[in-house]
This record gives C-alpha cells, structure tokens and sequence, in this order.
C-alpha cells in the first residue's frame, strides 16, 4: 500500500527541498502525497472493493489539490514547473 520508506522521502525532500529538512515546504509536501498517491492508486487497480484505502487516497488527491492551488496563487512560474516535474495534467 502506500508505505514510503525513509530512503524515499529523502530523496524526494533533497529533489524538491531547499534544504535536506525541509519537509514543510508546499513543493515538497505536494511531491510526497503525489507519490503515495501513484502507489495508492495502483493497489486500488487490484483491490476494488478496498473502501477505506479509497476514502484515504481520495483525501489525499483533495489535500494535494488544496496545496497545488496554494502555489498556483502565490507563485505561478514554481508551480508550472513543479507540475511538469510532477508529470501531473493541470
């Protein structure tokens, strides 16, 4: 399910992060739910009748949205490149 590991966190706070801490940052935030939601959606491909894992992903995909209109108003160019690095449709 959408376990992510402390190498995979990492990772993705140095990628998105100003610094190697930074976990509150939006952009980091927005990348870490997008994460867990690609691997929460795939377990959804294999297990349809999961309905609370379904009630999860669908807070965290309204959660990300929440965030992405954040950044989308306070920082237009870092938000059209957070979701080109993202690979999300907006």
């Amino acid at each position: 399910m959408a376990t992510i590991t402390k190498e995979i966190t990492q990772k993705i706070v140095t990628d998105f992060g100003k610094e190697d801490k930074d976990t509150g940052n939006v952009r980091v935030q927005v990348a870490l739910l997008t994460h867990k939601i690609r691997e929460l959606t795939e377990h959804m491909k294999i297990n349809k009748k999961d309905f609370h894992s379904r009630l999860g992903l669908t807070k965290m995909v309204s959660k990300r949205r929440r965030l992405l209109k954040y950044i989308e108003k306070t920082n237009l160019d870092g938000y059209r490149s957070l979701i080109k690095e993202l690979g999300l449709r907006r």
